[in-house]
């Protein structure tokens, strides 16, 4: 019951605490927002394309060709017809046409402002297209006149050929990305907060006074650590109810393991701040110590900027970091399904945790006091 009390005792410090409430909660919803938002440019996979304008003159007496015209304007391209002695090829040239098309009985010609454009390529890419679908219509209309039409519309089968994406288009857009990073962050930070569950007593000279009373050590120790963990864990699932439903970030359909995950990472923290505490002399040095762990590890974690491919020593810095492990791991179980990846960094943050627990548990027993 002591430890129940002692832990509810915490739970309503730490809460009706203004800094503590900003900085677990305003702090990384508006980072998230700000970064989200003006680095989204940096997250666009795809390019965007305006509409194609082709100028044409038809003189086949064919209606393939209207037929083609009407199926492509689907595809946001758009077709005007030449009008009498108008120089198609000099309105190209002027840049008013993406290109320029004549169709003609002996076949078709392109001409067109940038060859090597995106819209070049797409137009000469659908003029071959059709120009090969005609030249089947013309071999079958020579020997089966009859079957032209049964040819472009049976069903056509669609396992000739097997497809599998190496670099899928399931990725994090800006606001995903950092919704992520963001929250493990904060989390890190949060062990500036466990770094004074026993410290704060001491500055308070109130450790005499739990000493003396009827609890004992393990208990206080106890009851610390688990209100520092339920304030932290109350804390990151209103960061991520928030980010998921007013910013809609994607956070995937294995919650459950991504949570576990996060909750290991608030148990390391927790830990470190605790253990850390215990190490350092000084009330200011744990803070100071803390801050400079987190800002590094944030920055060679991801956390301000997306670190793609790194190389050499780089590399090898960047997985020093606590962040980088965790946030490739949450990253993998939400969009690749890849559970396995959750393994090392739940393995990091337990030894990690247990590591400066123990540090923490046997320099609290050579105490003589807290």
């Amino acid at each position: 019951m002591n430890i129940v009390n002692i832990a509810w005792k915490g739970i309503k410090t730490d809460f009706r605490d203004i800094r503590t409430l900003f900085f677990m909660l305003a702090f990384p919803i508006l980072l998230m927002l700000v970064l989200g938002t003006a680095l989204s440019n940096t997250f666009t996979t795809g390019l965007p394309m305006e509409d194609i304008h082709v100028l044409y003159k038809d003189t086949s007496n064919s209606e393939n060709f209207q037929f083609f015209i009407t199926e492509t304007e689907k595809s946001g391209i758009h077709y005007k017809e030449a009008i009498e002695n108008q120089d198609g090829e000099k309105a190209v040239k002027q840049m008013k046409y993406d290109g320029y098309v004549e169709v003609k009985e002996d076949g078709i010609q392109l001409f067109l402002n940038n060859a090597s454009s995106i819209e070049g390529n797409i137009l000469q890419g659908m003029l071959s297209s059709y120009v090969g679908q005609s030249n089947i219509a013309a071999e079958i209309i020579k020997t089966a006149p009859d079957k032209v039409e049964s040819a472009f519309t049976r069903e056509q089968p669609n396992d000739f050929i097997k497809e599998t994406s190496l670099l899928p288009d399931k990725q994090p857009g800006s606001m995903d990305y950092y919704a992520i990073v963001t929250t493990t962050m904060i989390i890190l930070y949060g062990a500036m907060g466990s770094s004074s569950l026993i410290v704060s007593e001491r500055v308070r000279k109130t450790g005499n006074r739990l000493i003396v009373s009827p609890v004992r050590k393990s208990e206080i120790f106890i009851g610390k650590v688990l209100g520092s963990l339920v304030v932290n864990s109350v804390c990151i699932i209103l960061v991520i109810s928030f980010s998921k439903l007013f910013f809609n970030a994607n956070w995937g359909d294995n919650l459950g393991l991504v949570s576990l995950v996060l909750l290991t990472e608030i148990v390391f923290a927790v830990s470190m701040g605790i253990g850390v505490s215990f190490l350092t002399k000084t009330s200011a040095a744990p803070t100071i110590f803390i801050m400079l762990f987190a800002q590094l590890s944030s920055f060679f974690g991801g956390a301000y900027y997306k670190i793609e491919n790194p190389e050499g020593i780089f590399k090898f810095i960047t997985e020093l970091s606590p962040l980088t492990w965790m946030n490739t791991a949450i990253t993998k179980i939400i969009y690749a399904n890849d559970f396995t990846a959750a393994i090392p960094a739940i393995t990091i943050n337990l030894t990690g945790s247990l590591l400066f627990l123990l540090v923490a548990i046997i320099s609290l027993q050579r105490r003589e006091g807290l």
